[in-house]
């Protein structure tokens, strides 16, 4: 019922420009966004790098999820994606290039966060997003569910990071735990890594 209220489905190439405007909104003025995206045109870059990392990324490579036409968008890679070498090599200096000055903090962060993540194969949320004006109506929970019903289809965990304190409770509700905490050494965000074990129970 959710998922037909709020028009949720996969989205296409078409929904690239409401995803990347809604993610630009969605993380303007998010810590880890501040922590690793320079300052100037702000807004602009985090447009872009998001853009880039669902064109390149999530459409062809993984599964991204829209409600009300791209108003909620929740971003999910697979176990093990078969991401050929020369996107990888086509991607690091363009996000080197929009993380500005900040590009060193980003690459420090990311490797501090990558000893989290579990060791086997695992569904990763990249990322979610609600357009700020239309938070709190269930849009991005919707989005996360349709998700997840695949995730658990697959039989996998699920894992993800949050620097917004106010999201934990809101992922523990669909069944994610906290598995560990970190403050980004230097004055960085706090940050929050979840799992979910496939099959869950949503809580509320």
């Amino acid at each position: 019922m959710i998922r037909s209220l709020t028009n949720v489905r996969i989205a296409t190439a078409d929904d690239l420009p409401a995803i990347a405007e809604t993610l630009a909104d969605a993380f303007d003025g998010n810590a880890w966004t501040r922590w690793t995206v320079a300052a100037d045109d702000h807004r602009q870059r985090i447009r872009a790098l998001q853009l880039l990392h669902v064109e390149k990324l999530g459409l062809p490579f993984g599964r991204v999820w829209v409600a009300q036409g791209g108003s909620a968008v929740a971003v999910w890679m697979p176990p093990e994606p078969r991401v050929p070498e020369h996107v990888w090599a086509e991607l690091g200096p363009r996000v080197e290039e929009l993380q500005g000055e900040r590009a060193s903090f980003a690459a420090a962060a990311d490797v501090l966060c990558e000893a989290h993540k579990p060791a086997e194969p695992h569904w990763w949320l990249a990322t979610v997003g609600v357009r700020p004006d239309l938070q709190g109506r269930g849009l991005g929970t919707a989005a996360l569910k349709a998700g997840l019903v695949e995730v658990d289809r697959s039989g996998q965990p699920a894992f993800l990071e949050t620097s917004d304190e106010r999201n934990v409770r809101l992922y523990q509700r669909l069944g994610f735990e906290v598995t560990a905490e970190l403050d980004i050494p230097g004055g960085g965000p706090h940050t929050w890594f979840m799992r979910r074990e496939p099959g869950t129970t949503h809580r509320g």
